[in-house]
């Protein structure tokens, strides 16, 4: 009992300072309940008195399982809830002034990478001459980017080019004789066998390395995975570049120089066309180190990693869709 009588001095206590607090910012409490617009410096301000009211009520004071009682003033600050509204020019809840609102365009949010949506992108040429559009497979060029898969297909790319035509001789191929250098008692040396042994100058290495493959295997479906996602990340990052075809008019280097200028924060360029690269395309560009051409069947992710732009034309566009589409052999 005692308990229940201290319960409620408390909440009458905290009730009485809280109907101070209203008073003292609103005047009365019979104007908050009908009080519905106020004026503040000369434009009408929404108020909602039943989200008001609700704020403040004793359910957001206090939990069912609370084991103890909140000072009034801390529960005020930490559970005092406003409501607002946004005001449009066309509301119903009155005129928002036109000079308070902005003009600018809201940006519309990034796309979101790796949905495996189509993607719909521009045709071009040499020239920058509009060629229409070109719808590039979701499955293909926006797949989720997986930095692990890339560093596992790129090993397995630079592993299986190593030569690995490194070779040392073992003692039975060092030339040299094998006869006993001293006798093995009496001169007051160390005892050897031969003069070919690795502690020697010019004998043989142990363990050294021989002549091997360094080639490891890599599953089929990884090393298509490593293609998609280097394909999707210069499409995400605006660098891929389609165009109709990689026709030039003549084999002056020159003409690819200019070509490359237009291309904006562009260091290296891949060129990708789906059957061998033209002839007048592979002179012009064969003094250029920052540019280097492939046909579509020899499109890798080491190659497309070293570029930081892509250009395919449309015929390898498809023909790595294509391929990318093709049952794998088991």
């Amino acid at each position: 009992m005692r308990k229940l009588k201290f319960l409620e001095l408390e909440m009458v206590s905290m009730a009485a300072l809280i109907s101070r607090r209203l008073q003292r910012c609103f005047g009365s409490l019979h104007s908050i309940g009908h009080r519905c617009y106020s004026q503040n410096n000369g434009y009408p301000l929404s108020l909602r008195s039943n989200d008001l009211c609700s704020s403040l009520s004793g359910e957001r004071l206090f939990s069912a399982d609370h084991s103890g009682l909140l000072s009034a003033r801390s529960s005020i600050q930490s559970h005092r809830q406003f409501s607002t509204s946004v005001l449009t020019p066309g509301s119903d809840e009155g005129s928002f002034p036109s000079h308070l609102l902005s003009n600018v365009p809201v940006a519309a949010s990034e796309r979101t990478i790796g949905l495996s949506q189509d993607l719909l992108i521009p045709v071009t040429n040499f020239d920058n001459e509009d060629k229409g559009f070109m719808v590039l497979a979701g499955d293909v060029f926006d797949v989720p980017i997986r930095k692990d898969i890339i560093h596992r297909v790129v090993r397995w790319q630079l592993a299986k080019r190593q030569q690995g035509t490194h070779s040392t001789k073992t003692i039975s191929e060092v030339s040299g004789t094998g006869r006993k250098p001293w006798d093995q008692k009496g001169s007051g040396r160390a005892r050897h066998g031969t003069l070919r042994g690795p502690q020697f100058r010019g004998g043989a290495t142990m363990h050294g390395p021989k002549p091997r493959s360094h080639a490891f295997k890599l599953n089929k479906k990884v090393r298509r995975l490593g293609l998609k996602i280097a394909l999707s990340a210069r499409a995400a990052e605006g660098k891929l570049l389609v165009f109709e075809n990689l026709e030039v008019p003549t084999h002056k280097t020159k003409n690819i120089v200019s070509y490359v200028k237009q291309m904006e924060n562009t260091k290296k360029v891949l060129l990708v066309d789906g059957g061998p690269i033209e002839e007048k395309l592979k002179l012009a560009t064969q003094n250029l180190h920052y540019v280097n051409g492939l046909p579509s069947i020899g499109l890798n992710v080491y190659s497309i990693l070293l570029h930081d732009t892509l250009v395919m034309s449309r015929d390898a566009v498809n023909r790595i869709v294509e391929r990318m589409h093709t049952p794998i052999n088991r």
